[in-house]
């Protein structure tokens, strides 16, 4: 997943600089920036990278778009880039073609099921679906006597009740009740909702990497800026030690999340290495934005909890990516399954093959 030779990324890291400026963003009280933002986005075919080119997409690769979502994550974007995505991606794998526009995938729980009636309508209630209240159309996974489905839905004919993670973004819950979907075909025998968690927790895995990454380069800067008895507080052992902590942090949530993005890349499908790859990070990801968050708001005091600073941008969405798709305590759970099932003799090979 190199990106000096990454277009997608390249492209992306200039709307988002141009557009996404958080501190610009930190100051828009009305959102101005958002419409900007999603046009020039779409505009350059981003949101829809993982749909292919014969169904309204642009046809990007699974690494590329992985690599999108870790910049994304740098800028700490507040869109539904990364649900846009996912939601194609689901489309596709049914050969649905993707409108335009905002969306988003149903559940975002793996603890949420929607089903098929047996007049063809969808029914279920899913809690924490991300950006609900603004997409224009939802891509859900629902089950029923024939199997798993893959379906687009109108959400005007959804019941949203609007809720806020702890990122401040929109965190909703969806109700359908007997739905006629826009569009609905049966999902290919490798596509699940365990599926759908596992890209979920890898998108989520790579966002909070790459806000890692800022935090880490907004403390250091900081901490070379920042002068207390009469020096800049960087040369002090205990922040240095914090920072030292930061970077591993980071270094190791990023490892864990390239990792995981790798092996759904290369693989032929969701197989048990791609299992152990995902939710190992997802888990991984999950604890370094708790722990990595927490050190970068001890390097800046009390000015990092101020509603000004930036800071709180990238901490308080990587806590709240934590538990989107499956948190660490679940997959934590479902990895223990997945050891006993197997055994550790029988997984340690795939993880030395990697």
């Amino acid at each position: 997943m190199a990106e000096s030779d990454n277009i997608v990324v390249e492209t992306a890291e200039k709307i988002f600089a141009d557009l996404a400026d958080p501190q610009t963003i930190n100051n828009d009280k009305k959102g101005s920036w958002q419409a900007p933002l999603w046009q020039a986005l779409s505009e350059a075919g981003l949101p829809l990278s993982w749909v292919p080119d014969d169904l309204g997409g642009s046809g990007a690769s699974l690494a590329d778009g992985f690599a999108l979502l870790n910049a994304a994550g740098r800028f700490a974007v507040a869109v539904p880039l990364a649900e846009t995505m996912l939601a194609g991606w689901l489309l596709a794998q049914a050969k649905l073609a993707s409108p335009a526009g905002e969306m988003t995938v149903v559940p975002a729980s793996p603890r949420d099921r929607i089903t098929i009636n047996a007049d063809g309508t969808l029914s279920g209630r899913a809690r924490g679906v991300p950006f609900a209240k603004a997409a224009k159309h939802f891509a859900v996974l629902a089950h029923g006597g024939d199997g798993v489905s893959i379906a687009l839905v109108d959400p005007s004919k959804t019941r949203i009740e609007p809720g806020l993670n702890v990122g401040y973004d929109h965190n909703d819950t969806v109700t359908l009740d007997k739905v006629q979907p826009v569009a609905v075909k049966a999902a290919p025998k490798s596509v699940d909702q365990t599926t759908l968690m596992l890209m979920g927790g890898v998108a989520r895995s790579l966002q909070i990497a790459g806000a890692l990454e800022s935090m880490l380069d907004i403390s250091v800067r900081y901490s070379n800026e920042r002068v207390a008895f009469e020096k800049k507080i960087s040369k002090f052992q205990a922040v240095q030690h914090n920072l030292a902590r930061l970077a591993g942090e980071s270094a190791a949530a990023l490892a864990a999340a390239t990792s995981a993005a790798d092996a759904i890349a290369n693989a032929k499908s969701f197989d048990d290495e791609v299992y152990l790859e995902a939710a190992s990070a997802k888990i991984r990801c999950a604890e370094a934005a708790e722990k990595g968050g927490g050190i970068a708001h001890q390097v800046h005091g009390a000015i990092g909890f101020t509603i000004e600073h930036i800071l709180h941008r990238y901490s308080l969405r990587a806590l709240a990516w934590r538990d989107d798709f499956g948190s660490e305590s679940y997959w934590a759970v479902e990895l223990g399954k997945l050891v006993a099932r197997r055994g550790a003799d029988e997984l340690w090979p795939l993880v030395a093959s990697r």
